[in-house]
């Protein structure tokens, strides 16, 4: 299914957006003083299905290895960080559904 350009345009944007807060979540994450950049960066490889609109819905085994390897406590900080950026820049809190 090809993309209009305005769905191309609000995609990427999107993208970008999540690329922004991935780069500073992972300068701002640590977990007993030790950085959780090396696990947050291995999260790259589940890119493709996360994607809003991605074709791929089921992850792959490297994404699930990748995923499994991130410690809980530098997830749950890392998802705790991100959720409250939006109030520190000032911008409308997001509502998932």
């Amino acid at each position: 299914m090809a993309l209009s350009s305005s769905s191309s345009k609000s995609s990427l944007a999107m993208i970008m957006k999540v690329a922004a807060l991935v780069a500073l979540v992972l300068v701002a994450t640590e977990v007993d003083g030790q950085s959780c950049n090396r696990h947050l960066s291995g999260l790259n490889v589940c890119g493709e299905f996360v994607v809003p609109g991605a074709d791929k819905t089921n992850p792959s085994a490297e994404c699930c290895s990748a995923l499994e390897a991130v410690p809980s406590e530098c997830l749950c900080n890392t998802m705790r960080i991100a959720s409250r950026l939006p109030t520190r820049c000032s911008i409308p809190t997001l509502s998932c559904s």
